[in-house]
């Protein structure tokens, strides 16, 4: 038989063994919102689930429980042998721990195959990220790196965060880049995702003496930063990175990619253009046309992104500001890298 438990029974469970979480409602569902490391086994398809729900509204309860149990029966053998190779421990839900993932659970039990279903589903998981964002003391003291545009912050952070520090990356529990040009060859997450990917991972981290994140602004894509990392950022110790203009460059060429995604390069530009004086803006657009990349970056930071970083840039809060000078990205990572040896010992 299955065994339904609350969200806080199985998180405590979760800390002894390790558990396969298993999202049962459709795969449009899935795609906007998820438990992080859920898999996706549905028990009805997007055009099942619709066929269903209009047999609900238009003709019964009944029928429409009929109908589901048509569908159901028709690909059990595959649905049943897909969570048979799935192991140890199954933990299956749906939006709100209904008829989907109880069907799933009881079929389960039938075949032998241990199973603990959400009591909730994931609306409760909803409500307990959204509750825990808005309510947590988040005990951990956090340097912020900061810098303009192209000096490689998130490169720095991604080569921390493989050797094993403590390391927040938004950009990519975002999906997003934080600028005009963002989105660009990224998958943008919505902001259930991206709380739910923070959550966890702040979490994962709370015991660490501190956490390293990036300087970003109130929004990056669609997501928007709950108010405890805003407050954690303002009062951070703040990490400014200084690097020539041509390294910048570089470092942007080398991140984004433009020769692999230039028509979207150029009309994400045609958002911005207007800001910018009217012959440079033409100007860049016609090197981002004539594939000069490197001109038109050089351009986009002396007259748009170093303005706007300017602006800002004295926003550090109370703590003294740690700064380095350095040649390129390499020297950059180097140089944090060594400060936090000497901030650990």
């Amino acid at each position: 038989m299955f065994q339904d438990m609350t969200l806080e029974e199985i998180r405590a469970l979760q800390q002894k063994q390790q558990l396969a979480f298993i999202d049962v409602r459709s795969p449009s569902e899935y795609e906007l919102s998820t438990i992080p490391g859920s898999l996706n086994i549905p028990l009805f398809s997007d055009a099942e689930r619709a066929e269903i729900g209009t047999i609900y509204k238009q003709t019964s309860v009944q029928a429409a429980k009929e109908r589901g149990l048509e569908i159901v029966s028709a690909k059990l053998p595959a649905f049943i042998k897909e969570f048979a190779g799935i192991g140890p421990r199954k933990v299956v839900f749906c939006w709100r721990g209904g008829m989907r993932s109880r069907t799933t659970a009881t079929l389960l039990s039938l075949m032998g195959i241990s199973t603990v279903r959400l009591i909730g589903g994931y609306r409760e998981y909803r409500s307990w990220v959204v509750e825990t964002l808005s309510t947590m003391d988040y005990a951990p003291q956090a340097y912020v790196i900061h810098g303009n545009t192209g000096i490689g912050k998130t490169a720095i952070l991604n080569r921390l965060q493989e050797e094993g520090w403590p390391v927040l990356d938004l950009e990519a529990m975002a999906g997003h880049r934080g600028s005009i040009f963002g989105h660009i060859g990224l998958r943008s997450h919505n902001q259930k995702t991206f709380d739910a990917l923070l959550l966890e991972e702040m979490l994962r981290l709370q015991e660490a003496p501190f956490v390293l994140f990036e300087a970003e602004s109130k929004r990056i894509g669609k997501a928007v930063l709950p108010d405890l990392l805003i407050r954690k950022k303002e009062e951070g110790i703040p990490i400014r990175i200084e690097m020539p203009v041509a390294a910048r460059v570089e470092q942007i060429i080398r991140d984004y990619r433009p020769e692999e995604y230039k028509e979207q390069y150029i009309q994400a530009f045609r958002q911005i253009k207007s800001r910018i004086h009217t012959p440079v803006a033409a100007e860049i657009e016609t090197l981002l046309r004539t594939d000069r990349y490197a001109e038109a970056v050089e351009l986009l930071l002396e007259h748009y992104y170093d303005p706007r970083y300017a602006y800002t840039a004295d926003q550090y809060g109370e703590h003294p500001v740690i700064q380095f000078n350095v040649r390129n990205a390499e020297e950059a990572f180097e140089a944090v890298r060594s400060y936090l040896k000497e901030v650990k010992r």
